[in-house]
């Protein structure tokens, strides 16, 4: 697969404090746009920000709470401090995530739910996504654009 690399400018308050003063005000990062389809398909204007928030979203909530299947050893995740998980143990969280993850996708809705899954956690492309699902060429795009609002209202990502 060929890599395509742009740059974006950050957002300097996303990288948290700054150790050294006098430094630029934001930053330029190289970001591989096919890493996954959710991002190709937002560097490329089929998904807007909120729309690719609530994927993105969904995708952490399926990593927290570790449904992909294990292939390696079990490393822990890292503790981080804050958040909507704030105070619970490490299998609070995962459950947390767990019941969120179910709830996003009863959000969605059982046709809707298919496509999201297999794009956004499974990270299938659409083409791949649509044969697997018996789907007309081209029409999963549509779909997972009205499966990622229905997300968006679940997460209560601002529009």
């Amino acid at each position: 697969m060929r890599q395509q690399i742009i740059h974006r400018r950050i957002n300097p308050a996303a990288l948290g404090p700054r150790r050294e003063s006098g430094r630029q005000k934001g930053r330029t990062v190289a970001v591989n746009v096919a890493e996954s389809p959710l991002s190709w398909l937002h560097a490329r204007g089929h998904l807007n920000d909120r729309l690719y928030a609530a994927g993105e979203q969904l995708r952490a909530d399926w990593e927290r709470a570790q449904l992909s299947p294990s292939v390696t050893m079990r490393w822990d995740p890292v503790r981080i401090k804050g958040g909507p998980d704030a105070g619970l143990s490490p299998t609070e969280r995962q459950m947390a995530a767990k019941e969120r993850f179910d709830g996003a996708l009863a959000a969605a809705g059982n046709g809707l739910s298919d496509i999201l899954w297999r794009v956004v956690c499974a990270g299938e492309g659409l083409p791949d996504a649509e044969r697997a699902l018996e789907w007309p060429a081209r029409s999963g795009k549509l779909v997972l654009r009205l499966a990622l609002d229905r997300v968006a209202d679940f997460y209560r990502v601002p529009g």
